[in-house]
């Protein structure tokens, strides 16, 4: 399933790669696996990191800052952090 996310008027990719894992890690200096679902600036900042990583695999033009993308958002839009996730345990488990 390949989910979207509507930024601006353009459309960027919603998916889990291990670029956002790496992203996640330089943009904060810490583990993806220390996000708290409380934490709305970590949330932010892992989206963002998820579409910046699925944008560039797809080969898709994504030159937003952080700011810029934060900006962009409103509450609601973090829930597809949750469609996400949600898609990346289901093939775990498809897979074990």
């Amino acid at each position: 399933m390949n989910k979207r996310i509507i930024i601006n008027g353009a459309k960027y990719p919603v998916r889990m790669t291990m670029g956002a894992f790496l992203y996640f890690k330089r943009e904060t200096g810490r583990d993806v696996s220390e996000i708290k679902n409380t934490d709305v600036a970590d949330l932010v900042t892992f989206l963002w990191c998820i579409v910046a990583a699925a944008s560039a695999a797809d080969k898709v033009p994504f030159n937003l800052s952080l700011e810029e993308f934060a900006n962009a958002l409103t509450p609601d839009a973090l829930s597809i952090l949750e469609d996400v996730s949600g898609n990346e345990e289901g093939a775990k488990k498809k897979t074990e």
